[in-house]
């Protein structure tokens, strides 16, 4: 059912290679500072408020949703396999009182042992780097329990997102590092879509996000043409 060798050893060296700065909001983690807030508020607000929750971040890196989960009370758990990430995550997670669990793990190793666990699943940022995205999409969706939801957020592709984020963002801007993204890896919302349908999940929202780089501010958007992201539930039995 899972692919138990879906990972890319060469994507899991580009994030051990920026882990030392995933905190630095001017840093190559800058996006995701900015963009930290709009996810955080999408999935508060599909999933009624996450305090009390039992939650897990797929794909976690350094934490930046995972403490913002566990700051408005949810009980997060966060799977990465970057040991450098989850080092760096797991002491700003102390420096900050925020208790978080962090594993080193996948999503298809987790729903070996906690399948149905989860009210909340995240996986955001992440799908676009590893070797099969429908497995990580079924693991995903079996961690969800009864009722509960699946959040994921990805790259699309199209001609636009490969100019904002690769031309863009790595080469013109520089504010990634080359090479933090292959285009070939972009996932359009069908596919998603069809995946969480495969697996059980009812797709209830698909949303597109929206950069401004004069505000430097990220907004959420009817066009899914570069950044989306999608709100899926698990019915209940």
């Amino acid at each position: 059912m899972y692919n138990n060798a879906n990972v890319d050893p060469s994507e899991v060296a580009k994030f051990e290679q920026l882990a030392a700065t995933w905190w630095d909001p001017e840093g190559h983690s800058g996006p995701l500072h900015k963009m930290n807030p709009l996810r955080l508020a999408y999935i508060e607000r599909h999933a009624d408020g996450l305090f009390g929750k039992k939650v897990v971040d797929v794909g976690c890196g350094g934490g930046l949703l995972s403490e913002a989960m566990a700051r408005v009370g949810a009980k997060v758990t966060g799977l990465d396999m970057g040991e450098e990430p989850l080092e760096v995550a797991r002491l700003h997670a102390l420096e900050s009182g925020v208790d978080v669990d962090y594993l080193q793990a996948t999503a298809e190793q987790h729903a070996a042992d906690y399948a149905g666990q989860y009210q909340v699943v995240t996986c955001m940022e992440m799908i676009e780097h590893v070797p099969d995205p429908g497995s990580v999409i079924r693991a995903c969706a079996d961690l969800v329990a009864p009722g509960g939801h699946l959040y994921l957020s990805t790259i699309n592709k199209t001609p636009l997102a490969y100019l904002t984020t690769i031309v863009g963002a790595e080469q013109l801007l520089k504010v990634l590092p080359k090479g933090t993204h292959d285009y070939n890896k972009y996932l359009r919302p069908s596919q998603l879509v069809a995946w969480c349908e495969q697996a059980g999940l009812k797709v209830r929202h698909a949303d597109g996000v929206r950069y401004n780089p004069l505000t430097q501010t990220f907004s959420m958007t009817e066009s899914m043409a570069v950044n989306y992201m999608i709100h899926a539930y698990k019915p209940e039995a």
